[in-house]
């Protein structure tokens, strides 16, 4: 293997390789930030431990993501993207192994953070990566099969978790992490390498990124569950002030850690806001729809789940198609049918009664599905194509961020809804979620007119 940057993406077979440990190391991701929700049950009687303690083992894994997404992105463009994505992956592995070691929740709770640390550090390089693996022409097709990977992950994770609890005990859900985790070490010695900007890392910037994507998660996350709401209001409110001076701070510097840079470019900001209310409609829907399942419809929880099954099959199928049209065609337009889709999937949902049926529910979960899948890929290669590679990080970074943010915004308001109307929680919740991805619509519309203004790379 030569071992040197490559200005353009890499040859092949090395590019192959690349995929490889690319698609490994996101799927371990997406994969634990689910499994442990089916098993957390079995999780809690086996500890003995209470459900209110034991959730700590999901909101640790999650919370250390969301704090280090950004720092890491910044810290890839300083050290190399590819020295980060291995660090995660040794962390990751070090973490699952503890966790399937760990026979007490304190230790549990702790290697998830571990766990977390190198979750964090895996994703906060993958746009990058995907950007710096693929030549700029093909480049829409590698970030559609990044989102198949996502998808296919997302999808599975219930029934491989069920799965392996048949057969075995939980521990079992993180033992299996540790063989994948070290192929993949292996086989991760194939990613690019990356030019290496030499500044300094900012770490006044590092944590206070930290806090305001911390204590706004954990803000939200009382208000999902119904916490004390001045607390919840009180951490919300020093997240805003944390990320006001991240904003100041960063308009002073170059390359800042919160991309401020990044976000003159209006194609660019217009990208991560669509994005932001597609996840958030995304969470909306997939929170309140398995509440009008077994509340209206009276299905059992594992009617749900297969019912649940067509969005993301969907949207597996709808990635790779529209991350190839992307490189020929404004994913503006591209980004605007998908929201469309999404929205009249959703709309349609909402005003379909309970006698809609099992098939009716289906081919419209399957709808929102295909319009998401078809508005990510080309929204995702439009925020890596808009960074200059240098700032590949940065935009990196930024995508997942807004993946997270909008599934806790999305979240939030569920957790609202059914607070202020719990009868028609459902419906409601249906039809704000309608008027976010029609809103996401719109964003995408607007990058239309602008980009001759935005300098758009390639034809993102």
């Amino acid at each position: 293997m030569t071992d040197r940057i490559h200005p353009d993406g890499l040859p092949t077979p090395r590019r192959w390789l690349a995929i490889l440990a690319i698609a490994i190391g996101i799927a371990m991701a997406v994969l634990d930030g689910t499994v442990v929700n089916v098993a957390l049950p079995s999780i809690v009687r086996e500890l003995g431990t209470t459900p209110a303690a034991g959730v700590w083992v999901i909101n640790a894994y999650q919370l250390v993501i969301v704090a280090l997404l950004m720092p890491l992105a910044s810290l890839g463009e300083r050290v190399g993207y590819r020295r980060i994505y291995q660090a995660g992956v040794a962390l990751f592995t070090l973490g699952s192994l503890a966790c399937a070691l760990s026979h007490t929740l304190p230790l549990l709770v702790a290697a998830r953070v571990v766990q977390g640390m190198g979750g964090a550090a895996i994703m906060s390089v993958n746009g990058a990566l995907v950007r710096l693996t693929y030549p700029d022409a093909h480049l829409g097709r590698g970030v559609g099969l990044n989102g198949l990977v996502v998808s296919l992950s997302a999808a599975v994770a219930p029934s491989l978790a069920a799965g392996i609890l048949a057969v075995g005990s939980w521990p079992w859900l993180f033992a299996v992490n540790v063989p994948f985790g070290l192929l993949n070490l292996r086989v991760a010695r194939h990613l690019p390498l990356s030019e290496r900007s030499g500044r300094p890392f900012d770490w006044t910037s590092a944590i206070l990124s930290a806090v305001m994507l911390g204590l706004f998660f954990i803000g939200a996350d009382s208000v999902i569950r119904g916490a004390a709401a001045v607390p919840a209001a009180i951490g919300i409110v020093v997240a805003v002030a944390a990320g006001v001076l991240l904003v100041r701070r960063g308009r002073r510097e170059t390359a800042p850690l919160i991309p401020v840079d990044l976000f003159r470019n209006p194609v660019f900001s217009l990208s991560v806001a669509a994005s932001i209310c597609a996840f958030a409609a995304f969470t909306i829907a997939f929170v309140a729809l398995p509440f009008y399942f077994q509340s209206a419809l009276g299905l059992d929880q594992v009617q749900t789940g297969l019912l649940m099954t067509p969005w993301p099959v969907a949207t597996g199928v709808a990635a790779p198609l529209a991350g190839r049209l992307s490189d020929r065609l404004p994913a503006g337009g591209l980004g605007v049918v998908g929201m469309l889709l999404l929205a009249a999937g959703l709309g349609l949902l909402t005003a379909a009664g309970p006698e809609i049926g099992a098939a009716g529910i289906a081919w419209r979960l399957a709808l929102c599905g295909f319009g998401f899948g078809f508005f990510q890929a080309p929204n995702n290669r439009t925020m890596l194509a808009a960074a200059p590679r240098a700032r590949a990080g940065a935009a990196g970074g930024m995508l997942a961020t807004a993946r997270l943010l909008g599934m806790t915004v999305g979240a939030t308001i569920v957790a609202l809804v059914f607070h202020l109307a719990p009868d028609g929680a459902e419906p409601v919740g249906l039809a704000i979620g309608t008027g976010l991805g029609l809103a996401a619509a719109v964003l995408s519309g607007l990058r239309l007119s602008r980009r001759a203004r935005a300098g758009e790379t390639g034809r993102a």
